[in-house]
């Protein structure tokens, strides 16, 4: 019997356990869509988000609750998300600037931006609300009249933390 009791425990197996640690962080910069923009088409081979065009700016907001730890990074379109079928090359332009702030220093971000091709990259330095539009345009080959239908395109926005 007490050579049964060695050699069993000899062939014991240790107990092994895990437990999962869990945690949420909220987030601390929220992007919200203000306000959808919208094509005006000035000219038969133009489409533009300018108000003078006949367009409406799309407007973006961000709100950060930790100041200088964030930037905006805001992409204007260089293609159609839908339209119709397209034979010739568009002429892509845009550009993003702050229109609206909750604090009077986010003014300094139109300032202080830094544009990189499509992308236009507002360093968030103060707690609050700030309100960016896009200006957005495409032009169809040689001045060719765009072809009759429905055109969308998407203006890109995300807060990366520092």
């Amino acid at each position: 019997m007490k050579y049964l009791t060695a050699l069993l425990s000899l062939c014991a197996l240790p107990a092994f356990a895990t437990v999962d640690i869990t945690g949420s962080v909220a987030a601390k910069c929220v992007i919200q869509a203000d306000k959808a923009g919208v094509y005006g088409n000035p000219i038969a081979s133009k489409l533009s988000t300018t108000p003078s065009d006949g367009g409406v700016l799309p407007v973006i907001r961000f709100d950060v609750s930790i100041a200088d730890s964030y930037t905006a990074n805001i992409t204007h379109p260089t293609s159609f998300s839908s339209s119709p079928n397209l034979t010739d090359t568009l002429a892509w332009t845009g550009s993003t600037s702050v229109t609206k702030t909750s604090v009077s220093g986010m003014s300094a971000y139109n300032d202080a931006k830094v544009v990189v091709d499509s992308t236009t990259i507002f360093n968030l330095t103060l707690a609050g609300s700030t309100w960016f539009s896009t200006a957005s345009s495409a032009i169809y080959g040689s001045a060719k009249p765009l072809p009759g239908g429905t055109y969308t395109a998407v203006v890109q926005a995300t807060c990366i933390a520092k």
